[in-house]
């Protein structure tokens, strides 16, 4: 990767050379120190989604608009009347996006309703920007329609980046603004963690369904495989040991489950030359990469870029079409570090970076609810969800009569 004026990754990644040798479960990841592909810039490459911060978050607090750095974070009550994944109509939701030209909240709306010319103050004008954005992204996930089912697959090399929480938080709230018919997936090697951290405790699950899959023919017998959540997602991990899965049986069990949701989030495993990571691919429109701000979490993922693009045809449009989500799990971070993988994340080629605030719900590592987010937090997977679905368009626009099932 060449730099100007920049710092170099080894520089800032003191501990990156020697996570090489690290031995995660049964694979050795080889890491590169330069990526193949550099961006042209890093607004372009980051697109729209830049508005996001760029200093480290604060535990419990929305991550800093750049329009508005010193806007106070939304509170659950605001966030609770205007957003449908609180109930809030599509109607109602239009009308938040007005701006009138008088205070309605605090001190100032006080004045304002007594007939003085009182305008809104900033805290006021914040929130209404927030609205209008947050109005924005589920406006856009809620009519995005396809001509066929479509698939998200969630991975990261490196373990412990937050691929479980991602696909279950970024498929609840798809499937909390689109009403459902969103299913999410486990297609790791061996059982991973999607069951656990899922709401509920299902009788069946992915291994059971893997044995039946030939004989499953309407919704109402696939549904007997599923964790119903709140957000009105359908959940499909591992209920307890299964066989080591295969490629053949990821795209074996994608087809089934396209035939009843038409969305597919897939939450994968650590072994990227593994036969199952490889079927994933194969029936994949979009990528999600979850980082951390460390450095073999970013390096690790720029391996698995390169890789992609190096098989070509899908896989590399696949590595086009990737986006970034940066969690944060509440540890020190150094703003050089945090700088540093966004620079990285750019020059790989990211089609956009969302930022995850700290949040405590997702921190406990156990039963994930999407109404228990912080709002700070459910409004960055919003952004985010709208993300994958304006990529979910062009990966279908690009290739209209194009049948993932293999």
């Amino acid at each position: 990767m060449s730099d100007t004026g920049h710092t170099a990754p080894s520089e800032v990644f003191g501990e990156a050379d020697r996570a090489g040798d690290y031995i995660e479960e049964d694979t050795i990841h080889t890491i590169p120190t330069t990526p193949q592909r550099a961006a042209t810039s890093t607004a372009s490459a980051l697109g729209t989604v830049l508005d996001e911060p760029t200093q480290a978050p604060v535990p419990g607090k929305a991550p800093a608009v750049k329009e508005a750095p010193s806007v106070p974070p939304v509170t659950p009550t605001d966030l609770a009347s205007t957003s449908v994944l609180f109930g809030g109509s599509a109607a109602g939701l239009a009308s938040a996006s007005s701006t009138p030209t008088k205070a309605t909240t605090g001190f100032r709306g006080a004045l304002a309703s007594l007939g003085l010319p009182v305008g809104p103050g900033a805290a006021e004008l914040g929130e209404r920007r927030r609205t209008e954005l947050r109005t924005a992204h589920e406006t856009t996930v809620r009519q995005a329609t396809w001509t066929r089912a479509v698939s998200v697959l969630v991975n990261n090399p490196k373990g412990g980046t937050g691929k479980t929480p991602t696909a279950l938080l970024l498929g609840g709230v798809l499937a909390a603004i689109r009403g459902g018919s969103v299913a999410i997936l486990e297609v790791s090697d061996d059982p991973g963690a999607l069951n656990f951290r899922a709401e509920g405790n299902p009788l069946l699950g992915l291994g059971e369904l893997v044995r039946d899959v030939d004989h499953v023919q309407t919704a109402g017998r696939l549904a007997g495989y599923t964790a119903p959540q709140t957000s009105f997602a359908s959940v499909i991990g591992s209920t307890g040991r299964r066989d080591r899965l295969s490629g053949e049986s990821v795209v074996a069990v994608s087809n089934v489950i396209d035939d009843f949701y038409s969305i597919r989030v897939m939450d994968s495993g650590n072994v990227p030359t593994s036969s199952a990571f490889r079927g994933a691919v194969s029936v994949s429109d979009v990528l999600v990469i979850p980082v951390m701000n460390a450095g073999d979490s970013v390096l690790e993922a720029i391996q698995l870029l390169e890789e992609l693009r190096a098989e070509g045809g899908p896989s590399a449009e696949l590595a086009n079409r990737a986006i970034a989500i940066r969690l944060t799990d509440g540890r020190p971070e150094n703003n050089a570090v945090r700088q540093e993988v966004e620079r990285l994340l750019s020059q790989a080629g990211v089609s956009a970076l969302h930022e995850i605030p700290y949040d405590s719900h997702i921190a406990e590592r156990g039963q994930l609810t999407l109404s228990r987010l912080n709002p700070a937090t459910r409004d960055a997977f919003v952004a985010a969800a709208a993300s994958v679905v304006r990529s979910l368009q062009t990966a279908v626009s690009a290739a209209p009569t194009q049948n993932r099932k293999a």
